[in-house]
């Protein structure tokens, strides 16, 4: 398994109600790349929120990111979430 976790720092305050108002929509988008496992979408306050994508490929894990930033465009979120998101991204060694 691979995961992307992408970290958005200095987005507007109320960005996590307008992504949940879009939930069905980013639902689809990540159900629909292939190998999915999870997406987890986390309010880490202190004005940032922090995304988490697990799939069974890297290549999965790599378009999660890609298609996460086009949906940001589509949905006109560009100044709710000004600054591109820190992504770590890797192989997931140890699970439970």
């Amino acid at each position: 398994m691979f995961t992307a976790v992408r970290h958005y720092q200095n987005e507007a305050p109320d960005v996590v109600a307008q992504i949940q108002g879009h939930e069905a929509r980013l639902r689809e988008l990540m159900t629909g790349i292939e190998g999915f496992v999870a997406y987890y979408l986390v309010d880490s306050g202190d004005a940032s929120l922090v995304t988490v994508s697990v799939f069974a490929d890297r290549a999965g894990a790599e378009e999660s990111t890609r298609a996460a930033a086009k949906l940001i465009g589509e949905l006109g979120l560009g100044g709710a979430l000004p600054n591109p998101p820190t992504v770590i991204q890797g192989e997931v060694v140890v699970h439970a």
